[in-house]
């Protein structure tokens, strides 16, 4: 009986959705030399307002801006289909991995200030890590396959973490021996610290030796706990006195700090609310840890202003938040040819990217044909919950999508992706 109401509720909900039109708002003339297409820009709106009418997302917020001038910027359908609020730019989203470049970007901060340095040994601020081993499968006669345990070649260092090549991995994908014992571990079990989750992490084997393999894991849990033992705070207190604050983002956040940002939260589609990380995620899930890899939540207005501070180098409005050389440095492919880091199955920058520190770089254009959009030197990152932005100072250009859909992040983002250059006159 619960399964057929739900499924009765899902459809009304979905009925509803289509007799109403999505909403949206918010164009802008174009800024002088803008390339794009006013005409070519209403086919993004012409997707959303499909795919919001076919039930498959509830709704979005679309930003562009190129020149330093807003190009686009719309609102459609609503932020959750049980109270039909619709989307604003103060909708606060779940980011999931869109959180670790403010991640990342803190610790560059730090780096900047003398307190963190790349090449450090991880042990010097977490002892724990200094006993770790990585975990080798090896076959038995029978076919059993087992884990035999070996010490890392070099220790793991701060840029490992940045990297994803420290040989730390998550346990939720993936059937490797590691992994497996990962998932074993239950490692999100209980209400841990930032603190105690990484000491969690410390007594687990490594997927493979430091700086042979980009392995996408809980590298950025771990910097959580280096830059608040390498700091003296916790880690949300240092990301709100050196960047949210100063950037004037009041709702980026691990935890709702009052009852009423509750009412703004976005919501997936009831029957896809899976994000398939492990773990619920969502600022209104109250913990003491904060996750530097997932556990930010954020709004349109907060996130539009971190990326174009990124989109400046580094500095928004007069005040600079990076050295322009440390800049460079997150911005830069660290894993290319000649680095020594391989690349297997599971490379989430995707084909034709290279990564730097938090973002995946475009260095060249890939193997498809044809390739997909997109300049050399773009920098990008999502999260599984589907917000997305991308960065491409040839066309001096960037965009923001927010959205929560696990299901279908990754077919909008292509697409939105295709119409918004398919929308720029040569």
């Amino acid at each position: 009986m619960l399964r057929q109401a739900t499924r009765a509720w899902v459809s009304g909900a979905l009925l509803a959705m289509v007799a109403a039109p999505a909403f949206a708002e918010g164009t802008f003339e174009l800024p002088a030399g803008a390339k794009f297409s006013p005409a070519k820009l209403e086919r993004v709106d012409a997707f959303f307002n499909t795919i919001i009418a076919e039930g498959k997302i509830p709704g979005a917020v679309v930003y562009i801006e190129q020149h330093g001038k807003p190009v686009y910027h719309k609102y459609f359908g609503v932020r959750d289909v049980a109270t039909k609020q619709p989307m604003t730019d103060d909708t606060i989203f779940r980011l999931s991995s869109l959180t670790k470049p403010f991640t990342a970007f803190a610790v560059m901060q730090l780096v900047d200030q003398g307190k963190l340095k790349l090449d450090d040994p991880l042990s010097k601020y977490i002892p724990a890590f200094a006993d770790v081993k990585v975990g080798v499968e090896k076959t038995r006669d029978n076919g059993d396959k087992y884990l035999e345990y070996e010490a890392p070649k070099r220790p793991i260092r701060i840029s490992d973490l940045l990297l994803h090549t420290s040989g730390i991995t998550y346990g939720f994908y993936g059937d490797s021996l590691v992994r497996k014992a990962i998932a074993a571990a239950d490692i999100y079990a209980g209400d841990p610290t930032t603190a105690e989750f990484v000491e969690r992490v410390a007594k687990l084997p490594l997927q493979e030796q430091p700086g042979t393999l980009w392995d996408y894991g809980n590298s950025y849990e771990v910097l959580g706990r280096v830059i608040e033992v390498a700091s003296g705070k916790s880690f949300y207190q240092v990301q709100k006195e050196m960047l949210f604050d100063p950037l004037g983002m009041k709702d980026t956040l691990y935890v709702f700090s009052s009852d009423a940002q509750k009412s703004r939260m976005a919501q997936p589609m009831p029957n896809d609310a899976n994000f398939r990380v492990g773990r619920p995620v969502g600022p209104d899930i109250a913990r003491k840890w904060e996750s530097g890899g997932g556990g930010l939540s954020s709004t349109p207005h907060d996130v539009i202003r971190f990326v174009r501070m990124l989109f400046n180098k580094g500095e928004l409005d007069g005040k600079r938040y990076l050295s322009p050389a440390t800049f460079k440095d997150m911005a830069t492919d660290h894993i290319g040819p000649n680095s020594g880091v391989e690349r297997d199955y599971f490379y989430f920058p995707g084909d034709g990217f290279g990564y730097g520190y938090g973002l995946g770089v475009r260095t060249d254009p890939g193997n498809a044909k044809p390739p997909p959009p997109g300049s050399l030197g773009e920098l990008k990152w999502d999260g599984a919950t589907g917000c997305y932005f991308v960065i491409d100072p040839k066309q001096d250009m960037f965009f923001v999508l927010m959205e929560q859909t696990p299901s279908q992040r990754q077919p909008v983002q292509r697409e939105t992706k295709k119409l918004i250059y398919e929308a720029m006159e040569n």
